[in-house]
């Protein structure tokens, strides 16, 4: 579970920001989004095949070198 000190003097809307980008960053909501009613087989396939082909094209874009 995420959790952020509020420093002194810091307004409550920057630290609610803050938490939510550590929320964000986890993916706690998209599980919880995703637990909160069946998924079928099928809609568990089209997930993963999603998921996989989204890291697959961050993979071929960051580890791309055109000089090797």
């Amino acid at each position: 579970m995420p959790e952020i000190i509020v420093r002194k003097g810091e307004p409550i809307d920057r630290a609610l920001k803050r938490l939510k980008g550590k929320i964000d960053a986890e993916g706690l909501m998209d599980e919880v989004r995703r637990l909160r009613a069946f998924e079928t087989p099928v809609q568990r396939m089209r997930r993963k095949a999603k998921n996989n082909a989204k890291r697959a094209k961050l993979k071929i874009r960051f580890n791309f070198n055109p000089l090797s």
